[in-house]
């Protein structure tokens, strides 16, 4: 491809991207529009990871990453 193909190919992508930029822009604003206020996000997908430490058995047969296996020296 030409340098000149390139740059088109760019500007295309470029102009699709504002395109659905402004599509979701306008969908916000109807939501908003209809209910008063933001929607809430949905939230069903969000998986809590808990600060406590993990049980250290479930880690008895992984290797150290980048290290090699345990019993064994690095490379």
């Amino acid at each position: 491809m030409s340098q000149q193909d390139d740059l088109n190919a760019v500007r295309r992508s470029l102009d699709e991207l504002t395109r659905k930029v402004e599509e979701l822009e306008r969908r916000a604003s109807r939501t908003t529009s209809q209910s008063g206020r933001a929607a809430p996000p949905d939230r069903s997908g969000i998986v809590s990871i808990p600060d406590t430490p993990y049980d250290s058995a479930l880690w008895t047969d992984t290797d150290d990453e980048g290290l090699g296996s345990r019993d064994r020296r690095a490379p």
